[in-house]
């Protein structure tokens, strides 16, 4: 019996310091996923997505000339089916919620462990978002409130009168931090049928992923901080 393999995924790495590169691009490689290029600010990022046509970009926040948020937003702007990582040194970053919200596909503190890394980059290559619920939740509901307050304009815009009663109730649950095996103990339905209406939430909502769906769970207000759920799994899937 043939075991089929997926390609590798093809990958670019944004960071302004060279030893970070280095030393992401030697892990990955290790690991069978192929470094195509590398970038020392936003602007050289954008370019080599231009060049390269990677499947996913590892991100760094701040960095010189243009940051990682602008470059995100540029590059998903181009480049929608490429996937965005955002690297950074702190858990509680508005540029991370904000690029979540642009439709990065999740983020990375700096300090993740080699394997956590190279199965972060072949997650967010099939598809799925990265969410690391723990801290996503605590990013959200930080941030999203602001959005409320007339302090800022919400970074996800949607219309939810589109949704169904049970794709609004299947979207606030998503929002809590549940899984899809989780959705479905909660709301007596087959894995299947979740899946179904969590693909339909992404299609009328033109959601990229379950980042982006977090985030407009909290701005739209059908979550609040505080009704997260905690026992939702540490890597989130469509």
């Amino acid at each position: 019996m043939t075991t089929r393999t997926e390609p590798a995924p093809r990958v670019v790495i944004a960071d302004d310091q060279e030893l970070v590169r280095t030393g992401f691009r030697l892990i990955l490689t290790a690991r069978g996923i192929d470094v195509v290029g590398e970038a020392g600010d936003g602007a050289e990022a954008v370019a080599a997505v231009r060049r390269l046509r990677p499947d996913v970009v590892l991100m760094d926040i701040r960095m010189p000339a243009m940051d990682g948020l602008e470059a995100a937003r540029r590059i998903l702007a181009q480049a929608p089916d490429c996937r965005v990582i955002m690297l950074t040194t702190f858990d509680l970053d508005h540029y991370v919620y904000a690029a979540l919200a642009a439709g990065a596909s999740g983020f990375l503190l700096k300090d993740v462990t080699p394997a956590h890394l190279a199965a972060a980059v072949r997650l967010v290559d099939t598809g799925d978002a990265l969410l690391a619920p723990s801290i996503t939740r605590r990013l959200v509901e930080r941030f999203a409130p602001r959005t409320g307050s007339g302090l800022a304009t919400p970074a996800v815009h949607r219309d939810l009168t589109a949704l169904t009663p049970r794709e609004r109730e299947v979207l606030t649950l998503m929002g809590r931090g549940l899984s899809n095996t989780e959705l479905a103990q909660a709301l007596t339905l087959s894995e299947a049928t979740v899946k179904t209406h969590v693909a339909r939430i992404f299609a009328k909502l033109t959601l990229r992923d379950r980042a982006q769906a977090v985030v407009l769970a909290y701005e739209t207000g059908l979550v609040s901080p505080g009704e997260s759920a905690d026992t939702a799994e540490p890597w989130g899937r469509n």
